[in-house]
């Protein structure tokens, strides 16, 4: 899996966003909704401290990433997380790796 941050994604957590040190942006799978590729789950994010981190990125000094315990929700996906200007929001997309 691998996880690409959009400039415009990257600008809103910028924003919207206070990270205490050692602190990322955690993704992971969340009961109820529906994404591109899941039905009855949606994708959920929080600011977290890694502890058994599967993927990490690290964009612009900030560290984004998943957990190993996620694995069932990202297993043959990459993630981009991208900018809905419309919502002001993040919005995720799915792509078969």
């Amino acid at each position: 899996m691998e996880i690409t941050i959009t400039p415009e994604a990257l600008d809103w957590f910028k924003r919207e966003i206070a990270l205490e040190p050692g602190m990322g942006i955690r993704f992971f799978g969340k009961v109820y909704g529906s994404t591109q590729v899941h039905d009855g789950f949606s994708i959920g994010m929080s600011a977290d401290r890694p502890e058994d981190p599967m993927v990490e990125k690290e964009a612009d000094g900030i560290l984004f990433f998943t957990e190993e315990a996620d694995d069932w929700f990202f297993k043959g996906y990459n993630l981009t997380v991208d900018y809905d200007e419309k919502l002001d929001e993040p919005k995720y997309i799915f792509s078969e790796r």
